[in-house]
């Protein structure tokens, strides 16, 4: 089986449907919710490795030190070419871990339904190519990803944040999003932060708004969780080579 490694920052966010998604295209899940888990020393016996979202800065060290070790953990993969996915957080310590700049969103906070749009390097990529023109997606965040590390190449952007997905040194994929929520773990996000909740559409966060949400994040997401665990198994070619390459060793 095509073993994943799954970090998972916080308790709130499990790896949810995407678990399931990873599992039903032939993925073996060794997940790890640190501190209480610790995290492998390296990346020997993974074919991938997947960061999901949570509460913290990604670079809050003093009080979650053991950010450090996710990031380094990044870094390697992309450095060696692990396929590798990085969730909200995820894709913020990705792109802090391999040069890039995270920040609080200049226009607040980004929360519930939304959609993304393909840019021109996605139309060739093997996990985007095969997405709509236009994405659903679920956000709840206030960082930002500001800047794109060095030779990274952007994916999908939206009129507020423009950095919504990315792809650097072939392989190793940040999507400002969400794809792992169910609406019941979005609800408990909303009750435990409510001025975050405030900010999205009236009703966006209701039961019925959520499952009908949802059931279009699957239909456009579970195709692109199946062709990552493709990737990571050898079987899809990694994307072709960008302009500038990631100097990592």
């Amino acid at each position: 089986m095509t073993r994943l490694l799954i970090i998972q920052p916080d308790a709130s966010d499990p790896v949810g449907p995407l678990g399931e998604w990873f599992a039903e295209a032939g993925a073996e899940l060794d997940v790890r919710l640190p501190p209480g888990q610790e995290l492998p020393e390296g990346l020997d016996g993974y074919a991938g490795v997947v960061c999901l979202g949570g509460h913290m800065d990604a670079l809050a060290d003093e009080k979650y030190p053991w950010l450090a070790d996710v990031r380094k953990l990044l870094a390697s993969a992309v450095g060696k070419r692990v396929p590798t996915l990085g969730v909200c957080l995820g894709a913020q310590l990705l792109a802090v871990a391999t040069g890039g700049q995270v920040a609080v969103g200049a226009d607040g906070p980004e929360v519930g339904p939304s959609l993304v749009s393909k840019k021109d390097v996605a139309w060739t990529d093997p996990l985007f190519a095969d997405l709509p023109l236009m994405q659903d997606v679920l956000q709840f965040h206030t960082d930002v990803v500001k800047r794109l590390p060095p030779g990274a190449e952007l994916l999908a952007s939206s009129p507020r944040y423009q950095n919504q997905a990315f792809r650097l040194n072939s392989c190793a994929y940040g999507v400002q999003f969400h794809l792992e929520t169910t609406p019941d773990v979005v609800k408990a996000w909303a009750e435990s932060a409510p001025e975050m909740a405030e900010v999205t559409r009236p009703g966006a966060l209701e039961s019925d708004s959520l499952t009908a949400l949802h059931e279009d994040l699957a239909e456009t997401w579970r195709p692109f969780a199946h062709r990552f665990v493709r990737l990571a198994a050898g079987e899809l070619e990694t994307a072709p080579e960008g302009q500038h390459r990631l100097p990592l060793a």
